[in-house]
């Protein structure tokens, strides 16, 4: 299921993911070269150079980020552990493929797996783990 919403608006139900990064517009660079996210929003900051907010669509659904501002309550920077973003695609080698040629590293390399599905996990440079899965036709 698809959580549409407007694209002006961003979503309107549903469980979004909103990652804090460091590096708001080089995260947003790398997500539409690595996952061709369209990014429908940007608001960026008074600085010129943080992003307030950014939301993405990648494969149908949204994904919303922001600069880390730790001014803002939000303290120090922590880098992103234990969770885990989850590509369902069609394809899951030309998915792969193309977030590693942009510079995704791998942390569990794409195999064929037990459970029926093509499945591997990358981490992005901003240290988010992402999984990508495909059913194996058969």
């Amino acid at each position: 299921m698809t959580n549409e919403g407007d694209p002006a608006r961003g979503p309107t139900s549903g469980v979004t993911p909103y990652l804090s990064v460091v590096g708001g517009k080089a995260a947003v660079d790398f997500y539409k070269r690595a996952f061709a996210a369209e990014e429908v929003f940007r608001n960026t900051a008074d600085d010129g150079e943080r992003l307030l907010h950014s939301r993405l669509l990648i494969n149908g659904d949204w994904v919303m980020l922001s600069d880390h501002f730790s001014e803002m309550a939000h303290g120090d920077y922590v880098p992103p552990s234990a969770v885990t973003l989850h590509l369902e695609v069609d394809d899951a080698d030309a998915w792969w493929n193309r977030a590693v040629e942009a510079g995704a590293t791998v942390r569990f390399p794409l195999a064929d797996q037990f459970w029926g599905d093509r499945y591997g996990q990358l981490v992005d440079p901003f240290g988010h783990t992402w999984s990508v899965a495909s059913k194996i036709k058969g």
